[in-house]
């Protein structure tokens, strides 16, 4: 496994570079000059090199070179080729990750060294003891997100690290490639026979207390990920998000709904090397928030840790699965569930009538008001009301009709906008009862005009 720091003597043109410390990532690409990206997590910047551009020979002579170093430092754990496919190249020389990658995978010649520029402790993260708590039970489901170069492998790194040394747990590894920095006991494993979920079933027979997943990239890796958690083992994802919503939804039609809070139950995300937030995931059953109790359901809480503060729900809504803040809006139509029941509204109410509902909105849990043209009332309330008595009772819900041109102007227009965007002339020439020719944008004006003077 690399040590930080660690690898063996390169070729003086990288030396060279590496010696300045902040640089973090070197790219060379044939008929261009050298680029890095140096600077600390938190300003990391992309500068040129001044140095000579590169061509197709010297890279090619570059990656041979690579390949020799491997060949010579055969007995070292941290130096192998992780990746070798037509067009591209991925070793691991010592701390380094080098990616090579060639026509015609690639437009041209190009080589990336990616070398890691800090080697954390969980104590320099300054943690509030509850998480630290929370995360020394490693019997738990972890997501680590952040964008790429955000810091979250370093802190996935440093909760390994803390999980052998300090808590005692059998820690395992699943990545691909393999370059994160962990105790040499911790034993790192690549996809068996490319394959992740064979080394799932592998770790399974090892009995690991916890196994840190580095990335969590397809669809697929997310299924891997819910399989290995509801089997019981402690489980820490690392994956690309831009925020920690983000990566929840993405399990979304991975895991059943009902399994989600027992497949993850912490997310952190990272921003610049540092925690920006923590989410944890409770299930309960009851009422989304807005809605009337008798709409008891199974709902997920996303809060934030450890205030508690709940900032979502998650719940089955019609064949979907919503995801909706939950806090309070002065905007029109009120909170999110009441905006959610307001077009399921829409739909049914017009469904049932045949009448298409322009706007709806709910002003209490048990009671709306629907929009429609104003041609369009006098059959949606029927006689005497019969119409629309009949449409309260199949909704369950107190009904006021009134006109689209009672909403705001601003409103008009967007319902409009929308309904343009939205119009079908075939299906509308279809219904019965109407004639209707579609013009095509052709105008007929003067038809029959021809000739005159």
């Amino acid at each position: 496994m690399a040590s930080f720091g660690d690898h063996p003597l390169l070729p003086d043109s990288l030396e060279s570079i590496l010696v300045d410390e902040s640089v973090s990532t070197i790219f060379l690409k044939a008929e261009c000059k050298p680029r890095v990206k140096s600077g600390h997590i938190s300003s990391l910047s992309l500068n040129e090199l001044d140095l000579e551009v590169w061509d197709k020979p010297n890279l090619l002579t570059l990656s041979e070179d690579l390949s020799l170093i491997i060949d010579q430092n055969s007995t070292r754990s941290d130096c192998f080729i992780e990746i070798e496919r037509e067009g591209c190249k991925v070793m691991q020389i010592g701390d380094l990750r080098v990616s090579c990658a060639w026509p015609p995978f690639s437009d041209a010649w190009e080589i990336t060294v990616v070398r890691p520029v800090a080697n954390l402790q969980l104590s320099d993260y300054k943690l509030d003891d509850e998480l630290v708590n929370r995360l020394s039970n490693h019997h738990r489901g972890v997501f680590v997100v952040g964008k790429p170069g955000s810091g979250k492998t370093t802190f996935a790194q440093a909760i390994a690290s803390y999980l052998d040394s300090e808590m005692g747990a059998m820690v395992k590894t699943m990545e691909s490639p393999r370059d994160l920095q962990v105790p040499q006991r911790v034993t790192q494993y690549a996809p068996l026979e490319g394959d992740l979920e064979k080394t799932a079933e592998i770790i399974f027979l090892l009995r690991p207390d916890f196994v840190i997943f580095d990335e969590v990239r397809r669809a697929r890796d997310f299924e891997i990920f819910g399989d290995v958690r509801l089997a019981g083992v402690g489980l820490l994802g690392v994956t690309h998000a831009n925020s920690g919503l983000q990566a929840i939804q993405r399990l979304v039609g991975k895991v059943e709904l009902g399994l989600i809070s027992q497949v993850l139950d912490t997310v952190i995300h990272i921003e610049k090397g540092k925690i920006n937030q923590v989410l944890e995931l409770k299930m309960v059953v009851r009422a989304p928030s807005g809605m009337e109790s008798d709409l008891s359901r199974p709902v997920i809480e996303i809060r934030e840790f450890p205030s508690n503060r709940l900032t979502h729900e998650m719940f089955a809504f019609g064949s979907e699965i919503a995801v909706v803040p939950v806090n309070a809006s002065n905007e029109e139509g009120g909170s999110p569930a009441w905006k959610l029941a307001a077009e399921e509204l829409k739909r049914e109410a017009t469904r049932l009538t045949g009448i298409t509902v322009k706007h709806a909105k709910f002003v209490t849990d048990s009671a709306a008001v629907i929009y429609i043209d104003d041609s369009a009332i006098g059959s949606m309330i029927g006689p005497g009301g019969e119409g629309i008595r009949r449409l309260e009772q199949d909704l369950g819900l107190k009904l006021d009709v009134n006109s689209v041109q009672e909403l705001p102007r601003g409103l008009r227009k967007k319902l409009q906008k929308n309904s343009d965007s939205n119009f079908d002339a075939s299906a509308w020439s279809n219904k019965p009862g109407r004639n209707w020719e579609y013009n095509s944008g052709k105008s007929k004006r003067g038809k029959g005009r021809k000739g005159r003077r």
